[in-house]
């Protein structure tokens, strides 16, 4: 899987997690929702993503 793709996973991965902990646990994790919208957003922006870094680091490959 490539980085990008990978970042993609991750994220639509912590939405759905904050949503079932937002139902099931306590209203405040909406804001886990929040904060990961506002990553990509700004990620698509300025094209900095603090979990891509992260994934490169981990060994994911780059995109070609």
């Amino acid at each position: 899987m490539r980085v990008e793709r990978a970042v993609m996973a991750f994220a639509g991965a912590m939405v759905l997690l904050s949503v079932l902990l937002t139902h099931f646990v306590h209203p405040g994790f909406v804001w886990l929702t929040v904060f990961v919208g506002a990553n990509l957003l700004q990620s698509a922006f300025t094209g900095f993503c603090p979990a891509a870094m992260v994934m490169k680091r981990l060994g994911i490959a780059r995109e070609a």
